[in-house]
């Protein structure tokens, strides 16, 4: 499974981008830790652990990713269930034929760290897997833009509506993955010319319903589209994920996305400051960075298929070049691609481009049409 992002990566990036002037703090993350990612859902897996040791924040070092690690998983019912080794190094994987998260049961992460770890024994903290409603609705509305001087263009905001009739999810957090078709505008393209985009989402979006009527999530701001003429000019599609937590949990993802939005100091917010809920059975003082994420999950799509006012700038810088009559294209196909003919022109107009993303969607995006694509009919 691939939803655990990568959320440690974003306490070292912060910080290393706002340093200046280069200064060693002497007691702050000065020494290694282990640090841990990871996800399980009730989704079918395999689910995958990551182990790597951190580095201290001023070291030109890459973290270390940990191998021949022995890792496995408890939950309350008395089941166990060991991890092998992926090919990735420091990755551990579940077995998807033995091992599927269950809405309702707690589970316990197991770690026995290598000779470089000093062999130490970690375990999680029991977390328990609270059940995901259903999504309720996801929507767009349509919004204007001002394109940076190329005047206004009608985008859109998509907003995802969801509540728990049980009472017993109160945290959320959300990933989407989006998909668009577009096409070339040329009227003569000698290679692909229709193509389709993927992309994930990058930010933390988390919401806690606690103190909502009714525990109701209304017009939650899942994403805003202000390019219509990439996105939306032909159909798009969004696929949102919606991820039940835990209190602990949703208060982990809180302080990482206050850190990465964070624009204050230097010292605003420290990796240590983050507690995991990995702990070192034979060491206390021994730090762990990340968490061991246990959620369920539930998923909605919709398909946009509108009409949106604004010009298509986006080739406007295509044309490289104008050949007249019978003269010779040199590298024709090569690294000179004809755009547009203008056959009753005299004499005929041939307008070139030396980008391939212009002649090709293939440049961008990918030729084969998702499975889902049709799912709307």
């Amino acid at each position: 499974m691939n939803y655990m992002r990568p959320a440690i990566l974003f306490l070292f990036m912060l910080i290393l981008a706002g340093c200046v002037t280069s200064y060693t703090p002497e007691n702050i993350e000065s020494e290694q830790a282990l640090v841990v990612e990871g996800l399980i859902t009730d989704r079918p897996g395999p689910y995958t652990i990551n182990l790597s040791v951190s580095i201290p924040l001023w070291s030109a070092n890459k973290a270390v990713r940990m191998t021949g690690c022995t890792v496995w998983i408890t939950d309350d019912a008395n089941g166990s269930y060991t991890l092998k080794e992926g090919s990735r190094i420091g990755s551990y994987l579940t077995d998807s034929a033995n091992f599927r998260g269950v809405p309702g049961r707690t589970y316990t992460l197991h770690i026995i760290t290598n000779k470089g770890m000093e062999n130490l024994n970690y375990d999680s903290y029991p977390m328990k897997m609270v059940a995901a409603p259903p999504v309720d609705s996801v929507y767009y509305e349509k919004k204007l833009f001002n394109q940076n001087g190329y005047g206004i263009v009608e985008g859109c905001q998509i907003f995802l509506n969801t509540h728990d009739p049980a009472g017993e999810c109160r945290f959320y957090r959300w990933e989407y993955n989006e998909t668009w078709e577009f096409s070339l505008p040329h009227n003569y393209t000698v290679l692909n010319r229709t193509c389709w985009i993927s992309q994930n989402s990058e930010g933390i979006l988390i919401k806690n319903s606690s103190s909502l009527e009714n525990g109701k999530i209304s017009r939650f701001p899942i994403l805003t589209i202000s390019n219509p003429v990439d996105r939306l000019s032909v159909k798009y599609s969004i696929l949102v994920n919606q991820f039940s937590l835990n209190e602990d949990e949703f208060y982990y993802w809180e302080k990482i996305k206050n850190m990465t939005e964070a624009t204050g100091g230097f010292y605003d917010i420290v990796p240590a400051s983050i507690p995991s809920n990995v702990y070192c059975l034979d060491d206390v003082t021994k730090k762990v960075l990340g968490y061991f994420c246990v959620s369920s999950v539930t998923s909605k799509r919709i398909f946009i298929r509108d009409s949106f006012s604004g010009e298509n700038m986006m080739y406007y810088n295509c044309p490289t070049g104008i050949y007249t009559g019978t003269t010779t294209i040199p590298r024709l196909n090569d690294s000179l691609w004809v755009i547009i003919t203008y056959p009753d022109s005299v004499p005929v107009q041939r307008i070139v481009t030396s980008k391939f993303e212009c002649v090709s969607c293939i440049g961008r995006g990918s030729g084969t049409e998702p499975s889902f694509w049709h799912d709307d009919k």
